[in-house]
C-alpha cells in the first residue's frame, strides 16, 4: 500500500505532541524507497534515520537538504568517513576503529541486554571506551540503547532507566532510545531523541 502523505502528517503531528518540544523525532526509513521519502517531506518530517550506507547514499543524492539526516544502523568502521560526510549525528559509534574514521558528533551504542546477537559496548567497558574516543577528538554527545524485542512497552523500562543512569554518570545530554512500539516509555524515561518508523507508515 502506497505511502499516503496525509495519513504520515497525521501520525508523526501526534507523536510530536506526544513525546513534546525538546525531543527530537528521527524517522527511520529503512523500510521506506526513495521515491516514498518525497511522501516523508511533504509531511513535514524533518529528521531521518538510515541503517545502511549504501541507502543512505542514494536516498541522500535525491533528497540532500529535505531532511536533517543522522545514522542509526550498525557503524563498520571502514564507512565511517562516507557517513559522516552526509550525515549530523551517528547513533551508532561502538568501536575504536570507527571512532577514529569518524568525523561527526555521536551516540556511544551501549549493549545493556547482554545479548551476542546486539552490536555496543559493555556498561563495564564504557568509561574506557568514552576516553578513548574523547581522545581521538571525537564528540560524544550521549548514549544509544536497544533492549530486547518485547510484546509489552512496559519491559524496556529498565533498560531506558539505566542508560539514563549512565549518561548522568558520564555529563551525557542525549539519549537516543525507543522505537515504534515503546517511545512513549523511553521519553518518560529520558529520552532526547526517539526512532520510529512503522507508527508512522501504518505497516
Amino acid at each position: 500500500m502506497p505511502l499516503s502523505a496525509e495519513t504520515v502528517r497525521t501520525a508523526y503531528g501526534r507523536v510530536r505532541e506526544e513525546v513534546g518540544p525538546d525531543v527530537t523525532v528521527v524517522v527511520a526509513t529503512k523500510y521506506v524507497s526513495p521515491d516514498e521519502l518525497a511522501v516523508l517531506a511533504d509531511a513535514g518530517v524533518e529528521v531521518v534515520g538510515e541503517n545502511r550506507l549504501q541507502d543512505l547514499e542514494a536516498k541522500h543524492e535525491r533528497y540532500g537538504d529535505r531532511f536533517r539526516w543522522h545514522f542509526i544502523g550498525h557503524l563498520q568502521s571502514r564507512k565511517a568517513k562516507d557517513v559522516s560526510g552526509l550525515c549530523e549525528l551517528c547513533h551508532s559509534l561502538a568501536s575504536v576503529s570507527a571512532a577514529r574514521r569518524l568525523e561527526i558528533p555521536a551516540l556511544v551504542e551501549v549493549n545493556l541486554s547482554g545479548e551476542e546477537s546486539k552490536s555496543g559496548i559493555a556498561p563495564t567497558e564504557l568509561p574506557a571506551f568514552l576516553a578513548e574516543a574523547r581522545g581521538l577528538g571525537v564528540d560524544i554527545r550521549g548514549l544509544m540503547t536497544m533492549p530486547p524485542l518485547a510484546g509489552d512497552p512496559e519491559a524496556s523500562r529498565p533498560f531506558f532507566r539505566s542508560l539514563r543512569e549512565l549518561a548522568a554518570e558520564h555529563g551525557l545530554p542525549e539519549l537516543s532510545m525507543g522505537t515504534s512500539q515503546d517511545y512513549r516509555v523511553a521519553v518518560e524515561e529520558g529520552a532526547t531523541l526517539v526512532r520510529i518508523g512503522s507508527v508512522l507508515f501504518g505497516r
